[in-house]
């Protein structure tokens, strides 16, 4: 086997290790009142029935949805199942009172701690990595315009197959991820390569709903971003590639047109692509 051919990576497998970072990822919690769980349970639970009432759901089929449900969690995949197809609304109400960069989904392929990169860096990759090189630039800026020096841009994206390091065997472990700390103007210049659409895995139940409801499970090529700095408000969001494929049919609804790259091609052979980012406050 090459350093650049891998297995495909199955849809447990997946899960297990999404579900294993997001366990572990440290996170500040806090007590919900019960006024508020009430509030959104019950509101949760009233959609349910009024699916059920409107569209006369029968025994056998709510017995399919009970199994199936009973399949996501024993298969792992509830973080793919819930960041594809319930974050993006999050995201989108958390929006309504943000400044700054336009966010997206997180996503379940994320992991912490990777190596911290100087401001012009090249990912780390294999040697010999498939793809077409491309150099990310930009700067980082508040919303007054002025540079923000040493903000973190954790990087992290699929490789030429779509496969993430990480979440698929035979992949090094940080391949194609790192956290690019910018110069004392708020700039960056990250080398990489061009990232592939790929399939949400369709081997586990959340690809059966997929095959049943006759949906498609593709996502848009795309760079995924956490741009962070003391003082301000972190931005988690996404970056994609105009004219790719499925850029209007994106299965987890997380593109947005402020978010659409246009790379250029150099006299070196490599794409270029340029995005500035503007943080607020916290």
């Amino acid at each position: 086997m090459t350093t650049t051919e891998h297995h495909t990576p199955t849809a447990a497998g997946s899960g297990s290790s999404a579900s294993a970072a997001f366990r572990a990822a440290a996170r500040t919690t806090q007590d919900v009142p019960p006024e508020r769980v009430d509030t959104v349970a019950r509101a949760v639970l009233r959609g349910v029935h009024q699916a059920i009432r409107e569209h006369d759901v029968t025994y056998p089929e709510f017995q399919a949805a009970k199994q199936w449900l009973m399949d996501v969690g024993e298969g792992g995949e509830w973080p793919l199942f819930l960041d594809v197809f319930v974050e993006h609304v999050v995201e989108e109400v958390a929006a309504r009172t943000q400044d700054g960069t336009k966010g997206s989904i997180q996503g379940p392929y994320y992991l912490p701690d990777q190596e911290k990169l100087p401001w012009q860096a090249s990912l780390p990759m294999r040697p010999g990595e498939k793809g077409t090189p491309l150099v990310f630039a930009g700067q980082v800026r508040d919303v007054d315009g002025t540079p923000v020096a040493a903000a973190e841009l954790d990087i992290w994206h699929a490789d030429d197959d779509g496969y993430y390091s990480g979440f698929a065997p035979d992949i090094p472990d940080g391949n194609l991820r790192g956290v690019v700390v910018t110069d004392g103007q708020g700039r960056f210049e990250i080398t990489t390569v061009r990232p592939a659409p790929y399939q949400i895995p369709t081997d586990g139940p959340t690809g059966k709903l997929i095959a049943a409801a006759g949906w498609h499970a593709w996502r848009p090529a795309h760079l995924h971003l956490m741009v962070r700095a003391p003082g301000y408000r972190t931005i988690t969001t996404q970056l994609y590639f105009q004219g790719g494929e499925w850029l209007d049919s994106d299965v987890a609804e997380a593109t947005k047109p402020e978010l659409v790259l246009d790379p250029r091609p150099q006299e070196d052979g490599r794409l270029r692509a340029t995005y500035d980012f503007v943080l607020e406050r916290g």
